[in-house]
C-alpha cells in the first residue's frame, strides 16, 4: 500500500508541476504543447452502494446465519492516469478496488488494473502495445467503460475468465490494434495468470471440467467491429455504456478467446486425465442515439456467446458477496447472491434504455433501463435468467447520478434443477471525474 499511495503521490506531483510549463488544460486534458500533441490526463471515479439481499439458503457470515443482508460497499473505485507523450507514444494506467465491503480484507483491495506502453505505427490504422491491459477479445462489453454502464453493473459474464486466470479481467498481454476505415480491430496474445493462485483454485480432478492446473500456454483474443455511423474513440480499450444521446453509434462485433489445453477434467477413471481446448465465440449489436432536439435518447445492446469450458462447466458469480459461508451443501449457488453466470453452453444477452427529456426535475432527468441473462448452460436442466431492472437519475450526467435497481436471480440444486429465486434492491451513487 505504501509504495501505490507514493506512486499516487508522484503521479499527481508531475500533473500539477506541468501546469506551469503546460499551454492549456481542456477536456481534461493538460496540453503540454500548444498544437496538443502531447498531453497528460487524471480521471477518478467511486461508485457506492447501498444494497439489501434476500441470500441463498444456508448463507453465513463467519459461519453465523444469515438470510437477509443490508450492507454499504465501494462497488469499483478508479483512478486513471493516461497521456500522449509524443506524437506516436501512449501510455496508459488504472488503480483502484472493487467490492469493499465490511467483510473484505482490509488495507489490501487496492491494485493496479492497467499498466501499458503503445506506440503507433500508422495513427489511425495500427497501434502496438504491450503491459496489463483489457485489450483483449470477446466483445463490446466484455472490457466496459465502468463510469458509463447503463445500470449498476455490466454484462459480467462477458468477462469470463474474470479473477481465474486473469486481474479483474486484464491480462499481460501483447497487443495490435486500429481502424482500418469503418472497421475497429483488437488482436491479442496474453499469457493467462496462474489458476493456483486464484481465490477459487480447485485441484481435485472430476469428470466435471475446471481449469487445468498445467503450465498455460498463450491466449488468443480477438475483436472486431464495424462501426456504420459515429466513430467511437478506440484511445483505451474501455467500451462505452452510453452516451446519453451525445453520439449516434450504430455497431455490430464478433469476437473470440481461444486457449489450447486451457481446461481438463477425468475421463472414464480418475488417473485418466483429458484435456480440452477453451474456446469462446460471441456477436453482439449495439445501438445508441439521441431521438429529438428535447434530449430523449435510446440505448440498446444485444449479444451472443458460445462457450465452451470442457464438459458441464459451470462457476459462480457473486458481485460483492454479502455472506462469505453456506451451510447448504445441497445448494449449486453456494453463498449469499452467488448464482451460476459462468458455462458451457451458450448465452443470449439484451439491455435496453431510455433516456427521458431533458431538465425533466430542474436540471435533472431519469433514464429507466432493463437487461437479460438468458442462458443454457450444459450443466443446468433448466434456464438460467438473471434480470437486472431499473433507473438511473441523472442529475449531472455521468459526472454525478443515483441508480436503483432490482436484480433477480435464479437457486438451483447440485443436480441443475432450478428450486427458486431470489433478489437483491440496490441504491448506487456514482461521482465521476472525466
Amino acid at each position: 500500500m505504501k509504495s501505490i499511495r507514493f506512486l499516487l503521490a508522484f503521479l499527481f506531483t508531475i500533473c500539477f508541476a506541468n501546469i506551469a510549463k503546460a499551454q492549456a488544460i481542456k477536456d481534461g486534458k493538460l496540453y503540454l504543447k500548444e498544437d496538443g500533441s502531447q498531453w497528460v490526463k487524471l480521471t477518478m471515479l467511486n461508485q457506492v452502494w447501498l444494497r439489501n439481499t434476500d441470500n441463498n439458503p444456508g448463507s453465513t457470515v463467519f459461519d453465523y446465519s444469515q438470510e437477509n443482508s443490508t450492507n454499504i460497499g465501494i462497488r469499483r473505485y478508479r483512478v486513471q492516469f493516461m497521456g500522449q507523450l509524443t506524437d506516436r507514444v501512449f501510455f496508459y494506467s488504472q488503480f483502484g478496488e472493487n467490492n469493499f465491503s465490511a467483510i473484505a480484507d482490509r488495507k489490501l483491495g487496492f491494485f493496479v488494473h492497467d499498466a501499458i506502453g503503445e506506440y503507433a505505427i500508422d495513427k489511425k490504422k495500427l497501434s502496438v502495445g504491450a503491459g496489463l491491459t483489457a485489450w483483449g477479445g470477446l466483445s463490446r462489453f466484455s472490457a466496459p467503460s465502468v463510469g458509463t454502464i447503463l445500470g449498476v453493473d455490466a454484462p459480467l459474464f462477458l468477462q469470463s475468465t474474470n479473477d481465474v486466470t486473469d486481474q479483474f479481467l486484464r491480462k499481460l498481454s501483447v497487443y495490435a490494434k486500429g481502424k482500418l476505415g469503418k472497421l475497429d480491430y483488437r488482436i491479442t496474445m496474453a499469457e493467462p495468470m496462474a489458476y493456483q493462485k486464484s481465490g477459487g483454485y480447485n485441484a481435485t480432478l472430476s469428470q466435471q471440467s475446471s481449469f487445468s492446473s498445467l503450465p498455460a500456454q498463450k491466449q488468443w483474443n480477438g475483436y472486431f467491429m464495424y462501426q456504420f455511423k459515429d466513430q467511437e474513440s478506440n484511445m483505451t480499450p474501455y467500451a462505452t455504456g452510453t452516451y446519453l444521446g451525445k453520439k449516434k453509434v450504430f455497431n455490430i462485433g464478433a469476437g473470440f478467446v481461444f486457449q489450447p489445453d486451457a481446461m481438463w477434467h477425468s475421463g472414464n477413471t480418475l488417473s485418466d486425465t483429458v484435456s480440452t481446448n477453451m474456446v469462446q465465440l460471441a456477436a453482439d449489436i449495439y445501438y445508441d442515439a439521441p431521438l429529438n432536439e428535447k434530449g430523449n435518447s435510446i440505448s440498446l445492446y444485444g449479444n451472443f456467446t458460445h462457450f465452451n469450458f470442457g464438459p458441464n462447466y459451470i462457476r459462480n458469480l457473486g458481485a460483492m458477496n454479502p455472506a462469505n459461508g453456506t451451510t447448504n451443501k445441497g445448494l449449486l449457488n453456494g453463498s449469499g447472491n452467488n448464482f451460476p453466470a459462468y458455462g458451457t453452453g451458450n448465452v443470449l444477452y439484451a439491455q435496453a434504455g431510455y433516456k427521458l427529456k431533458d431538465n425533466l426535475i430542474g436540471k435533472t432527468t431519469i433514464m429507466p433501463y432493463l437487461s437479460l441473462q438468458h442462458a443454457n448452460y450444459e450443466r443446468l436442466k433448466d434456464r438460467l435468467n438473471f434480470i437486472d431492472l431499473g433507473f438511473s437519475w441523472l442529475l449531472s450526467g455521468q459526472t454525478s447520478k443515483l441508480t436503483a435497481a432490482y436484480q433477480s436471480r435464479p437457486l438451483y440444486n447440485n443436480s441443475g434443477e432450478k428450486i427458486d429465486r431470489k433478489g437483491s434492491v440496490i441504491l448506487q451513487y456514482q461521482v465521476y471525474l472525466n
